[in-house]
């Protein structure tokens, strides 16, 4: 496997500074956000600046293990809701016309009164049946981040979701920390969905104990929060271990939203560990 990271802290950097950083902190990859606003790439550049920014990144010896694209591609905002789905399109189009496989996506929020199901049936699985064939044709691959917020809280909805969307260029952005705090068994997820994980985001979870037992597990998420591997509960030996017994040999994407740690100490200190198992 290799390690990679998410370049969303970076948004307001040009890309040569991160591929700076990346390359002499001794990353494999970069997975790369590209939403409107991001100074380093972004779906709304002209196709031949993208192309140059690319392959500045690939010149430094850097994998782009995924074109990261997160909106919400069901907002209850009909207007937002279509220009959200237009990006993720111009992101599908800038990672084929690029050679990349992967493009992050979400499978978007309950829209408005409606819960998850109802939006996966009316809203996301129209959106995705639709745009799965001809992203299949262009060599590019959807793997969304099981993100809780989002339509794919649980496995029951994972379950749903595939069953809806059954194109096999249709998968995951495998994250366990999403899982950890809703007490949802993680590795055996690894197992159940194994030909549908696309991507990983590395990414741990810290129980904060006494706030647990004080509050209990209904107060938000004043009990835990999202760390660097190795700051929180996931044994990452064994979920590396698991992922490689399912088939998986890819990039493990460190998505940094540890509020402990600086941006450029995080990621270091995420490779450091992470180094151990990959």
């Amino acid at each position: 496997m290799q390690v990679g990271m998410l370049t969303a802290p970076f948004r307001g950097e040009k890309m040569d500074t991160i591929v700076e950083f990346a390359s002499e902190a001794g990353f494999d990859a970069l997975e790369i956000d590209v939403r409107p606003g991001c100074e380093h790439l972004n779906v709304e550049m002209e196709a031949g600046e993208a192309e140059a920014i690319i392959e500045r990144v690939r010149d430094a010896g850097l994998q782009i293990s995924q074109i990261a694209c997160y909106v919400d591609i069901s907002d209850a905002d009909e207007s937002e809701r279509e220009r959200n789905q237009d990006v993720l399109r111009a992101a599908v189009e800038m990672a084929s016309a690029n050679g990349v496989q992967n493009v992050g996506c979400l499978a978007g929020k309950p829209c408005g009164e409606m819960d998850r199901y109802e939006t996966i049936d009316e809203i996301a699985a129209p959106f995705y049946n639709d745009l799965c064939p001809r992203a299949a044709e262009m060599g590019v691959r959807f793997a969304m981040e099981n993100w809780f917020a989002t339509n794919i809280m649980h496995l029951g909805h994972f379950e749903h979701i595939f069953e809806a969307v059954p194109h096999e260029n249709f998968g995951l952005n495998f994250d366990p920390s999403h899982l950890y705090h809703q007490q949802i068994d993680h590795l055996h997820a690894v197992e159940v969905f194994a030909d549908r994980i696309f991507h990983t985001h590395a990414k741990d979870t810290e129980i904060v104990q006494h706030k647990l037992r004080w509050l209990g597990n209904r107060d938000g998420r004043s009990w835990w929060r999202y760390v660097i591997p190795g700051f929180g509960e996931i044994d990452w030996g064994v979920y590396v271990a698991r992922l490689r017994d399912n088939g998986f040999d890819g990039v493990l994407s460190i998505e940094h939203e540890d509020r402990a740690l600086g941006r450029e100490e995080g990621f270091t200190r995420g490779l450091q560990y992470l180094r151990l198992f990959a």
